[in-house]
């Protein structure tokens, strides 16, 4: 791999994997194998990942969440997002060292789909690393940091500025604010980083980087971006964070995305894929 992220051939290199998980967090993905293998059997369950710092191997104990992505033969039901809740719940409180478990639930269909081929399927083929089945990534195409790849996986950014006003409007405490924080500003700065990615041409997942890149082509916004990354990283409770987040840098960002890279292609409006989430 080369230092932008890429495979020798100028593709987009799969950013985690198992034997980069370190010893504090060796049990908790153990866990979460055997928590899936228990509840999902083989008429469910096509395959699962885990993606984020976790198996990219930067993750801090106490700090950092698991995120898994599970891949189901069938479109998911109350029943499936019932038993994925239950598996979030019994991870989370047998391990301390996360702060949190995230669990996506999605079809092969979807995953596979020509809609989702730069956008979910990216998201499985490139920051997802396998843990249970066969892996999807062998029937998905190599990447590269191109602008479809920069429209389709954060080209809907104004539709996110959308449900986040009313939701930084209802925030009434602390913690419905950073929580709220920490999903905009992550949001921001992966937008912001694909924004420059195709003139950058490689791939980082890294908040900071992210960050530093993106001020280098525009300098203007570089310190508002460090904000978002810090954010990302930390969250914030300051309703001014907030703002000039989803007021400021946020619209802005909107429209330099969609003048340099366009729009992503609509999806059906209760649909929101794994990669943009």
């Amino acid at each position: 791999m080369t230092a932008q992220g890429l495979d020798d051939d100028g593709t987009i290199a799969r950013e985690g994997a198992l034997d980069r998980v370190t010893a504090a967090f060796t049990p908790v993905v153990d866990a979460a194998r055997t928590r899936i293998t228990e509840t999902f059997d083989r008429a469910r369950l096509h395959s699962a990942y885990i993606y984020g710092s976790i198996p990219r191997g930067t993750a801090t104990p106490g700090v950092s969440d698991l995120d898994l992505q599970l891949a189901l033969h069938h479109e998911p039901t109350e029943a499936d997002h019932a038993d994925a809740e239950a598996i979030k719940a019994a991870l989370d409180h047998a391990f301390p060292q996360i702060n949190g478990v995230g669990i996506l639930l999605t079809s092969t269909r979807v995953l596979l789909s020509d809609l989702e081929r730069h956008d979910a399927g990216f998201f499985v083929a490139c920051l997802c690393t396998p843990l249970l089945g066969p892996d999807l990534a062998e029937r998905l195409p190599r990447y590269r940091p191109t602008t479809l790849l920069a429209r389709e996986t954060n080209g809907d950014l104004a539709l996110a500025l959308q449900r986040w006003r009313p939701r930084a409007a209802e925030a009434a405490t602390d913690a419905d604010r950073r929580t709220l924080s920490r999903v905009v500003a992550r949001r921001i700065v992966r937008t912001g980083f694909t924004l420059i990615m195709p003139r950058w041409y490689g791939w980082t997942s890294d908040l900071n980087e992210s960050a530093e890149l993106f001020g280098r082509y525009y300098p203007e916004r570089a310190d508002q971006m460090r904000i978002a990354a810090a954010t990302g990283r930390t969250p914030s409770a300051d309703p001014a964070v907030l703002r000039t987040l989803i007021d400021d840098l946020g619209p802005w960002l909107a429209a330099e995305y969609t003048a340099t890279h366009g729009t992503k292609t609509p999806r059906h409006p209760t649909h929101r894929s794994a990669a943009s989430s």
